[in-house]
């Protein structure tokens, strides 16, 4: 049986699941983070199939986005994407650190994972902490500066007034450029590292993930470091293929 649990982890309201009567044993670590205007609930298939093959899985929920969410929220959404971006790793740190402390982890065995937005975090993380072992990025962009910069393009062309100069932009562009995974390569190191990605995604341009993979395999440490499984004709939508390929890689490296 699996059993979900609510929990408040160092103030990061989240989703915990795992195999009944595992509550108190150490075991392996996933953190996935759900995608923008989602919640973490939406991603309680993925958790299912993961607590089924023995790992404590962590569903967060992102600041503006779900139980986060108060009458403002849905305003503060779309002018602060980058900045629930950065919240996501501020809660990842403190989730470690909670698992740390009270005996979670087993033998340091800690990955992350995410959809969409929690693909783009997934990605800014692996420049920031060494403790994670391993990223799963489903249609998400490791190019965070880049995707920025091409949401701000389609908004101009919409002719859609923009409260915020150039100045603030090309600020905003160089914080994200030091979280920018695709600038950072070298942050990665010996971590195996998974995309997911449709090639028909109209939100997050699937050739970000497909061409810096395209590169990280002259980098890469060994032949099975980095995987990229691509789904022809699919738009912005996790699959059922792309979890179950999901979980298949994740019992391999963690």
């Amino acid at each position: 049986m699996i059993v979900i649990k609510e929990e408040v982890w160092n103030e990061v309201p989240l989703l915990r699941v795992e195999q009944a009567g595992t509550e108190d044993q150490k075991l392996p670590v996933f953190t996935y983070f759900h995608g923008f205007t989602s919640a973490r609930e939406h991603n309680l298939p993925m958790a299912y199939m993961l607590a089924e093959k023995g790992y404590r899985v962590l569903l967060p929920e992102a600041m503006h986005h779900g139980i986060r969410e108060d009458a403002d929220s849905s305003s503060k959404r779309q002018m602060e994407f980058f900045a629930i971006v950065k919240e996501n790793l501020y809660d990842l740190e403190r989730i470690y650190q909670y698992a740390t402390v009270n005996g979670f982890i087993q033998d340091n065995r800690f990955a992350i994972g995410g959809t969409s937005m929690g693909g783009i975090t997934t990605c800014a993380a692996l420049t920031q902490y060494d403790w994670v072992n391993a990223g799963m990025v489903m249609m998400g962009s490791p190019k965070i500066a880049a995707f920025a910069r091409g949401m701000v393009e389609a908004v101009k062309q919409s002719g859609v007034q923009m409260n915020i100069s150039d100045d603030d932009l090309d600020q905003l562009y160089a914080q994200l450029e030091t979280i920018d995974l695709s600038l950072h390569p070298e942050t990665i190191g010996s971590r195996p590292l998974f995309f997911w990605h449709g090639d028909q995604d109209p939100v997050v341009p699937y050739k970000h993930s497909r061409s810096f993979y395209d590169v990280l395999e002259q980098r890469a440490k060994s032949p099975e470091q980095f995987t990229y499984v691509s789904e022809a004709g699919t738009g912005h939508k996790v699959s059922r293929k792309a979890m179950l390929a999901g979980t298949a890689w994740l019992e391999t490296v963690l």
